[in-house]
């Protein structure tokens, strides 16, 4: 077998070539994570314009989906060009069939099932990472959802529940047998939620007993840990999600072979206004200039830093309700850092 350090040149060196799943060819083996409150239609759709390899969607309650509640089927419109997942949590199978057709006749061309959600609130409903505690029940939903549509089904999952418990290996290796075409591994247990490091040596494991795709994620922020989680977990791909935080251009620059694929492109402030008034069409005025402050928050953080030229622009952008000052803000702080750094 190769040394990791060359086997990771190659896997590198890859990164901007295809990937087929079971017929649906992601333009480049760097993914954007589904991100609950993060990963919405305008963020998505900067990260398609940017490159990713393929976007998912934010998690959406299968249940909430067929039921038609609005915030559930807003979150399966597609944007963009590239391959779109829609990602669905359940604890029924009967709610994750009839969620996936839905999500097939909204134009998903692969549908994700989440097993990897740490949140009390997933968890304590017997959805997301609670499911890797009774795998028996998790098959019952997988084999239903594959059976419901005829897109590729894809799962995402973590090690396990804890350190005593990691069967990643396992519920990946039914799953296949069940007719799963992509797996994603965050490379924590659901007890770490995100503490620690990613262990992505420990991906390998399930990389080594299944032969579709397997994306190795968590943690994954600059070329130097797509380099070591690619040599460690031997996975086809990354998924790139809190590194996305600011960034949503970072998995297209990941791609491209940058090393620091969060820096901020030229134009910023153009992206950083158009995220604005996509968050304002999208939820509307009051919701949208809400919902944006996180994003305008994590911009002023990657151009200005946790100082005070920082702190001074985060309550200029995240505190006002007046979208013609938060407009105006937007102008003023990013034009001022694109002089600056020219």
């Amino acid at each position: 077998m190769a040394h990791p350090s060359i086997l990771a040149q190659q896997s590198v060196s890859a990164l901007d070539a295809s990937l087929d799943v079971a017929g649906v060819r992601l333009r480049n083996r760097v993914v954007l994570a589904p991100m609950s409150g993060v990963s919405d239609g305008p963020f998505r759709a900067i990260a398609d314009a940017y490159g990713a390899g393929m976007v998912v969607s934010e998690m959406i309650a299968s249940a909430q989906l067929a039921e038609g509640e609005h915030n559930a089927v807003q979150r399966t419109q597609r944007v963009g060009t590239g391959p779109f997942v829609i990602q669905l949590a359940g604890r029924e199978a009967r709610w994750m069939a009839e969620g996936a057709r839905i999500a097939e006749a909204s134009g998903a061309d692969i549908i994700d099932i989440n097993m990897g959600c740490p949140a009390r609130k997933v968890t304590g409903g017997s959805s997301g990472s609670a499911l890797m505690r009774d795998l028996d029940h998790a098959l019952t939903l997988i084999e239903a959802t594959v059976e419901a549509v005829q897109v590729p089904v894809a799962l995402k999952m973590r090690l396990g529940w804890d350190d005593e418990s990691l069967n990643a290996p396992e519920l990946a290796r039914r799953a296949e047998n069940a007719g799963v075409q992509l797996l994603t591994v965050h490379g924590r247990t659901r007890c770490q939620f995100f503490k620690g490091q990613a262990d992505w040596e420990k991906i390998s494991a399930v990389k080594s007993v299944v032969s579709v795709p397997v994306i190795a994620n968590g943690d994954i922020c600059t070329g130097a840990d797509i380099t070591k989680a690619l040599a460690l977990s031997g996975a086809d791909a990354v998924m790139i999600g809190r590194g996305a935080y600011g960034a949503p251009w970072a998995a297209g620059a990941a791609a491209e072979g940058a090393s620091d694929p969060g820096a901020m492109p030229d134009g910023v402030g153009e992206i950083v206004e158009g995220h604005f008034e996509a968050m304002l069409e999208y939820y509307g005025p009051f919701l949208g200039v809400r919902n944006a402050r996180k994003h305008l928050g994590w911009y002023v953080t990657r151009a200005h830093g946790d100082g005070e030229t920082g702190r001074h622009w985060r309550q200029r952008l995240c505190q006002s309700d007046d979208v013609v000052e938060v407009r105006r803000n937007i102008r003023s702080c990013f034009n001022n850092l694109e002089r600056i750094a020219a």
